[in-house]
């Protein structure tokens, strides 16, 4: 295809991958075919020098976007000197080009607004701290750079405007953030809102919690990980993810709506109840004191405590196999107008509908149906019963209290048991007559 010099001329975006460019050609030319480019690929070509690319470059004043992966480049051995040749760049990409850290550091102080850094693939061990050089990096991709370890990740940690740290495939099993204890935030990484850790070696955790003192993080993957693989349910891994990291708003790129928080934060509770006590755990804060070690395993563990409620020895009881007889609530039922009448206690099946517990109640009390008004109280929440089938939002806020992984609107009791996913294992219920 041939262009006219008027349509070169316009031309913002051009890629070159894979054409075998080697240099700038001719002095000037490249300014006055295409003075407009914006962007261009250049990756995959034969340039064999940074000089090469300041060549073409400063004939492309208004470029915001340099792509040079798989060029294997050579760099100049010291900082060049001042220039405008990258004045707009904004996004460069030097994948699987050979360069260093160090070099990285001496030809920075040519990207004034450089707000994308990419640099896959490149042996980078990091070095040394920037100084006065990228300081306006938003977005930094170290990939696949097997080098790198969490002791040379505290040398960007004070980059102020980077938003996005990429850091897939590089072997990190670890991460420490030492200024900071339990339950405060790291003065490190203070704008990093998006993390990426897929591919890596991250088998405990305690990595996890320790993401929770990002003070700006709320977006995280971490896929492909042994903590995340190697049998696990997905579903459990994702929600003690969700529950030990607080501001999470997306996780593995799928968003983290409120209710899945609620429901996470629930039953991570719940899971680590029995260890909680153990460890000094009490439902009286005058009496709760769990030890260090759990504190230090579980570090928003008090919080959850203070936001939903210490867990009740009730919630702790380990979960019984599946038989008939660990699928049925024990009800006491009363009539508080008749004050005379003594409490009666069945044992009903969990999963029997309200409808059908009207119906028993009727028979029970010899009472017609349409006269029984059904409410049930229980140590977390008191609420009219006739709600469970009618799926009002007062229902959907008792079902998630007592039993958050259950659907919205079920019609059936679902209040609680040895074997289900409930948590109250006694309810009482009041029928009363109007």
């Amino acid at each position: 295809m041939c262009f006219s010099r008027s349509q070169l001329s316009k031309l913002q975006e051009v890629s070159l991958r894979n054409c075998a460019v080697n240099g700038a050609g001719d002095r000037g030319a490249i300014a006055a075919a295409c003075p407009n480019i914006r962007s261009i690929d250049l990756s995959k070509n034969l340039l064999s020098s940074w000089d090469e690319v300041v060549a073409i470059a400063d004939q492309l004043r208004r470029l915001e976007v340099l792509n040079l992966s798989e060029n294997k480049l050579t760099f100049p051995s010291g900082s060049p000197p001042p220039s405008g040749t990258f004045s707009a760049l904004n996004e460069l990409v030097l994948n699987r080009t050979g360069i260093t850290w160090a070099q990285v550091l001496r030809c920075a102080s040519g990207w004034p607004v450089l707000e994308k850094l990419y640099l896959e693939s490149n042996d980078i061990v990091i070095s040394e701290r920037p100084v006065d050089v990228l300081q306006t990096v938003k977005v930094l991709d170290l990939s696949s750079n097997q080098l790198i370890d969490e002791n040379q990740l505290l040398l960007i940690a004070h980059l102020p405007r980077l938003e996005q740290l990429i850091l897939s495939d590089i072997g990190i099993s670890s991460i420490h953030f030492p200024d900071a204890g339990i339950g405060c935030k790291t003065s490190t990484f203070p704008s990093l809102q998006y993390l990426v850790l897929n591919d890596n070696q991250i088998s405990h955790w305690s990595v996890i919690s320790e993401l929770d003192k990002l003070p700006s993080l709320h977006a995280l993957s971490c896929a492909r990980n042994p903590l995340t693989e190697r049998g696990r349910d997905a579903q459990t891994t994702r929600q003690h993810i969700i529950a030990r990291v607080g501001q999470l708003r997306t996780l593995n790129k799928c968003a983290v709506e409120p209710e899945e928080r609620r429901g996470a934060e629930l039953d991570y509770r719940k899971a680590f109840g029995a260890e909680w006590k153990a460890a000094g755990g009490h439902q009286d804060p005058d009496r709760d004191r769990p030890s260090a070690d759990f504190l230090a395993a579980h570090p928003r563990y008090q919080l959850l405590c203070r936001k939903y409620g210490a867990p009740e020895d009730g919630e702790l009881k380990t979960q019984q196999p599946f038989r008939l007889k660990n699928q049925l609530l024990t009800l006491k039922i009363k009539c508080p107008n008749e004050l005379d009448q003594e409490v009666v206690e069945k044992p009903l099946p969990e999963s029997m509908t309200i409808q059908k517990v009207k119906g028993f109640l009727s028979r029970l009390l010899k009472v017609p149906v349409a006269k029984l008004l059904l409410s049930y109280e229980s140590p977390k929440v008191s609420c009219p019963a006739e709600h469970a089938v009618s799926g009002s939002p007062a229902c959907r806020a008792v079902e998630r209290h007592l039993c958050p992984r259950a659907r919205s609107g079920t019609t059936r009791l679902c209040l609680g048991g040895g074997h289900g996913a409930g948590w109250v294992t006694s309810v009482l219920i009041t029928p009363c007559l109007f």
